[in-house]
C-alpha cells in the first residue's frame, strides 16, 4: 500500500492482500469498500484522490450497492437513485 491507502483501514480489504492494492488498478474496489465501510475522513481522502466524477461514475456502474450506502452517496453527491445501475429495473 502506498499514498493515501496508508490512511485507509486495511480491514476493509479482508479478502485481498493489501500489498496488491494499486490506487489506479484497484480503484473500483477501493471506492466501493470505503463508501460501504469508511468513516468521513476516509471518504474525504478517497474524494480528494479520485475526484467526485470518478467516484460517482464508479458507484453508478456497480452491479450491487448496499441500500444504506446507496442512500448516503445519493444524498452526498446529489445523484438520483435511478442513476444507479444496481437499482435500474427494480423500481
Amino acid at each position: 500500500m502506498s499514498g493515501f491507502l496508508e490512511h485507509i483501514n486495511k480491514a476493509y480489504f479482508w479478502d485481498i492482500n493489501p500489498v496488491n492494492l494499486d490506487e489506479v488498478k484497484s480503484k473500483g474496489i477501493i471506492i466501493k469498500r470505503v463508501m460501504n465501510y469508511g468513516n468521513l475522513q476516509e471518504i474525504q481522502l478517497v474524494n480528494e484522490f479520485y475526484g467526485v466524477n470518478e467516484i460517482t461514475t464508479t458507484l453508478c456502474n456497480l452491479n450491487y450497492i448496499d441500500p444504506k450506502t446507496l442512500n448516503f452517496v445519493s444524498l452526498l453527491f446529489h445523484i438520483p437513485k435511478t442513476k444507479f445501475k444496481s437499482i435500474q429495473g427494480n423500481t
